[in-house]
């Protein structure tokens, strides 16, 4: 009975691999000073305030203009890249063509790129003026200094986590699987369906979260092209600076600590799915 006991609380299996204590110190180390102590002063900060200010600061029409912009906008963003990335991903795994490899290197060019350089790149594509823009003036469309530019811009950061989520479980699905629901009668819409997109789906749903993540803090990217029109196309990250620089801490924390909410509430949700997904499916268990 006491050897019974000692194994269910037994804190970690043996492993041939030494330096547990070491690793789980470090990661322990990490959460606290870079992660927990930091959520934890703005919390602090939130409580302060009372109740009453402070919904009456996360309440205030253009917060809740900017929050909807900033989540709205990643959440389309990021529902567009779980398309495309996807339908990249499978390109690069399933087929060869000239230029694969750059075409492979260029997918990650948002993790090197300087955001403000993004920002600049884009606005600079789709101003009024601009390459792609002075074509689609004369026809009524307008892009930047619009939502649909920071949709655009929020896209452009986030479809690299899609696919290099994607990329390696494509690698990973056989060939032969294919050939299988074929010869058993099954038609392309019907093996995308039913054979390789539950096998995709936490992954899909992984680079979702992280496309979402990445879209819902995006600053530098967004505020070239966003036009940065109160109640029309200013995100919540840059209110916050706003409120900073007006030296309006309170309303800057209000903004900070629903928008961490928000978050933490969506990621969640999505991680209840993929965990829902693997025990479904029975993939990326």
């Amino acid at each position: 009975m006491h050897s019974i006991t000692r194994k269910r609380w037994r804190l970690r299996q043996p492993s041939v691999i030494p330096g547990f204590g070491l690793a789980l110190g470090v990661t322990l180390a990490w959460l606290i000073f870079i992660v927990l102590i930091p959520l934890s002063g703005l919390l602090w900060k939130s409580s302060a305030l009372g109740w009453s200010k402070f919904w009456a600061l996360a309440l205030d029409v253009r917060t809740l203009y900017a929050l909807r912009m900033s989540f709205g906008g990643a959440f389309i963003a990021a529902l567009v890249n779980a398309v495309l990335g996807l339908i990249l991903a499978w390109v690069l795994v399933r087929y060869r063509f000239p230029g694969k490899r750059i075409v492979d290197a260029m997918v990650d060019l948002p993790f090197a790129l300087p955001t403000a350089v993004a920002g600049i790149a884009l606005t600079t594509l789709y101003a009024p003026n601009g390459w792609i823009g002075q074509f689609l003036a004369p026809l009524g469309i307008k892009i930047a200094f619009t939502p649909v530019g920071i949709v655009i811009a929020l896209i452009f950061v986030g479809l690299p986590f899609v696919v290099r989520t994607a990329q390696p479980v494509m690698e990973e699905i056989d060939r032969e699987v294919e050939e299988a629901a074929a010869t058993l009668g099954a038609s392309r819409f019907q093996t995308i369906t039913r054979v390789l997109l539950p096998g995709l789906a936490p992954a899909a749903l992984t680079g979702f979260a992280l496309a979402f993540a990445r879209a819902a803090g995006e600053y530098g990217s967004v505020i070239f092209i966003a036009g940065n029109k109160p109640y029309v196309s200013e995100i919540a990250p840059l209110l916050i600076v706003i409120r900073l620089e007006e030296y309006n801490y309170s309303a800057a924390t209000a903004i900070a600590t629903v928008m961490l909410f928000i978050s933490f509430t969506m990621l969640l949700i999505i991680n209840l799915i993929q965990s829902w997904s693997r025990r479904r499916y029975g993939y990326g268990a």
